[in-house]
Formats: C-alpha cells, structure tokens, sequence
C-alpha cells in the first residue's frame, strides 16, 4: 500500500516501493490560485531533498516545488504542459508532478503523516 508524506512547504510524495509520485497538497493548490503553467524537470534529473524540482505558475505568482526526497526523476506529467489547471482540480490525482526513484528511503522518516499535515495546515 502507497504510503503519503508531507512537507511544511506543501508538498506530497505517496511512496509505492522504491518510488514517489510528487505533487502539492490541496491546501497550497488552493493558495496559489488558478495554476496557469508548470516547469517540469528533465527525467533523468537527480535531485537533492530539499532542491528546486519543479515549479508552478497562477494567476497569483509563481512558486517552486521543492523535491521532498532525494532521488532521480524517473517520470514526469506531461499532461500538465498543456492543462495546468489540473493541478486545481485534482492535486492528489492528475494533478501529480514528477516521479522519483528514492535514494534514500530514510529521508522519509523526516516528513509528516497526513495527521501531522492536516493539524500543521490548521494552524496556519
């Protein structure tokens, strides 16, 4: 079963095996307002947690996605290059950014269970 983590900075990874699919939570989808274009990364890219994946444009600015793990990307949503407002309808769907092959699963442990996000989120 994927298991779902979550960053202070509003993103998501749902971890099946050795992979993650990466996307922003409902919360910041809902900040942003309506997502206008998207920046996806090269697969084959790797990442260092915490670096600059993608990023994501709306009507009211741009903001980046930051990689919540490390690893390399192995897929990307295409999709979205041409219907970014899917990133509104369905964050946690669809609206997913990019996949990464996990370097290290342990950096996992560093992230909040979406009852942690959920109480983090309602005392914003």
């Amino acid at each position: 079963m994927a298991e779902t983590r979550y960053t202070k900075d509003h993103e998501y990874i749902r971890v099946d095996g050795d992979t993650g699919t990466v996307g922003i939570t409902d919360f910041a989808q809902s900040q942003l307002g309506d997502v206008v274009f998207v920046e996806l990364p090269a697969v084959g890219k790797t990442v260092a947690k915490g670096d600059e994946a993608a990023v994501v444009e709306s009507v009211k600015a741009a903001s980046e996605l930051y990689a919540p793990v490390s690893g390399e990307v192995v897929e990307v949503n295409g999709a979205l290059t041409d219907a970014p407002a899917t990133v509104n309808e369905d964050p946690k769907g669809h609206g997913w950014f990019l996949k990464l092959k996990l370097k290290d699963p342990s950096e996992l442990q560093g992230l909040m269970t979406e009852d942690q996000y959920n109480d983090y989120v309602a005392n914003l």
